[in-house]
């Protein structure tokens, strides 16, 4: 399926809130258009190049979101909050004249909950600090506390990782390994 693309420096999983600042003209016009036509974008890592200027190479594996909230910030940008809902697997992309992505995607089943494993529950109350810490949108969230892939997708966003592993997260296939490598990251200082 068609999808305009938001490449950035952030990594958002289904079910992640990301706020954003919108302020070039394509991204103007691509907000726009998926207000008027009640429709989503793609959200990729960035692999190398910047988020603004020209276009940068991405990593193929994202998510499409939602806007969810908009509103006009205090420094006179647009602001959004989305919301991730599908990952999507990016077959084919290339700049638009207007410099914005367009990218043939195919979108990707759902990871199935799976209990949080006894000896994991500390992430669930660690994410759950996090969260009552950072208050809106992020505290709005509804937890899934005990879903150890909701629980690891959320500490993948929200932990200071460098990009590259946040990735590598969320390319996981096995959310139970997700977690280790979570647990591992923040033992070692998230090294």
């Amino acid at each position: 399926m068609p999808l305009p693309l938001f490449p950035l420096h952030s990594v958002l999983f289904p079910g992640g809130l990301l706020p954003l600042r919108i302020f070039e003209a394509r991204y103007l016009d691509m907000v726009r258009d998926c207000l008027r036509d009640d429709s989503g974008f793609g959200i990729c890592l960035i692999e190398s190049g910047d988020e603004v200027g020209p276009a940068p190479r991405i990593y193929r594996f994202g998510t499409m979101v939602r806007i969810v909230d908009w509103d006009r910030r205090a420094d006179g940008l647009l602001g959004i909050v989305v919301q991730g809902e599908q990952r999507l697997h990016v077959l084919d992309y290339a700049p638009a004249p207007n410099g914005l992505l367009r990218a043939e995607v195919a979108l990707l089943p759902s990871e199935a909950a799976v209990p949080m494993p006894a000896d994991q529950l500390t992430l669930s109350e660690l994410l759950r600090r996090m969260l009552d810490q950072l208050g809106p949108p992020f505290s709005t969230l509804e937890g899934h506390y005990e879903d150890a892939v909701w629980v690891g997708a959320r500490l993948t966003e929200l932990l200071p990782l460098q990009p590259a592993a946040k990735q590598h997260l969320y390319e996981l296939k096995d959310p139970l390994l997700r977690l280790d490598e979570l647990r591992t990251a923040l033992r070692r200082g998230l090294a």
